[in-house]
């Protein structure tokens, strides 16, 4: 199978309000309209034949990987508009696909479990209504752990990188540059008086040192530099102490992306750029 058929990346979503077409996240729409289909090769003979996608919205104590055949939506997101909650996607799961994951991921010492009841959160319908709206690949949606381990997150993304042989699509849904509701509040407070702000500054400290850790060349490397990174700069700010879940899919993804050279792009997000690391398809985007 020809190596750009081996898939991680890692998305940035964070609420249903791209779908409505927000002003806020006018960028990350464009990419996942645009920048994400063409890494997946969608539209081609060679997209993939499914996509396991790892979800910041649903922490366990052990990974859990949906396996019904028909998942429902769960509407995880409290204030927003009533259209929000009426929201569809009609794309499959894949009991099938769900077997391979848990035995892969039983190979890494992991103690996974399917779910046939657990319905999608919109980690996965909110980014695949933009980058799929066809809803024509089947998904299987996985947990992240409510411990936090980079280990045990590395092993999960182990377990992942043996299905890309295999033409599954690995996708990490997370806001890995920052998910931190309060200074989102500042960030856009700063915006509305037409300023910047200091957080601006810390948050490009963050992401050039995570940048540099993502970007190791060797799967090796990538885990070591990774393994600290609350000590990154600014990390505990990006992330509150106990809620690093939305960093925790770039972890899997990182793992997932094997010995392959990482790519990213970034977009603009209510005044800070947001990034995107993806492994396996090094194109023009």
């Amino acid at each position: 199978m020809s190596s750009y058929l081996r898939r991680g990346l890692i998305s940035a979503i964070v609420c249903p309000m791209p779908i409505m077409g927000d002003a806020n996240h006018k960028d990350i729409i464009y990419s996942l309209k645009h920048r994400v289909p063409k890494l997946l090769r969608l539209g081609t003979p060679d997209a993939p034949q499914a996509i396991v996608l790892v979800t910041a919205h649903w922490t366990t104590s052990t990974p859990i990987i949906t396996s019904s055949q028909k998942p429902g939506l769960y509407y995880d997101y409290y204030g927003f508009p009533k259209e929000t909650y009426s929201l569809k996607y009609d794309a499959p799961g894949s009991p099938s696909i769900a077997e391979k994951v848990k035995a892969a991921m039983e190979k890494q010492g992991l103690e996974p479990v399917l779910d046939a009841k657990r319905d999608w959160d919109h980690g996965v319908f909110v980014p695949m209504t933009l980058v799929n709206p066809k809803a024509d690949i089947p998904i299987v949606q996985v947990s992240v752990l409510k411990s936090e381990d980079p280990a045990q997150h590395f092993a999960m993304g182990r377990a992942l990188e043996t299905l890309r042989d295999e033409n599954i699509a690995i996708i990490g849904s997370g806001f890995a540059s920052m998910h931190n509701l309060a200074k989102m509040g500042e960030l856009m407070m700063g915006r509305q008086l037409g300023g910047a702000t200091p957080m601006r500054k810390r948050s490009d400290e963050w992401n050039t040192a995570l940048t540099e850790a993502v970007s190791k060349e060797s799967a090796g490397e990538r885990a070591a530099a990774l393994a600290g990174w609350r000590q990154l700069p600014h990390a505990d700010e990006m992330h509150p102490k106990r809620g690093g879940e939305h960093f925790l899919p770039l972890l899997v993804c990182a793992a997932a992306g094997g010995e392959e050279k990482t790519g990213n792009y970034k977009d603009d997000f209510i005044g800070i750029d947001v990034f995107t690391y993806y492994w396996g398809n090094q194109i023009d985007l």
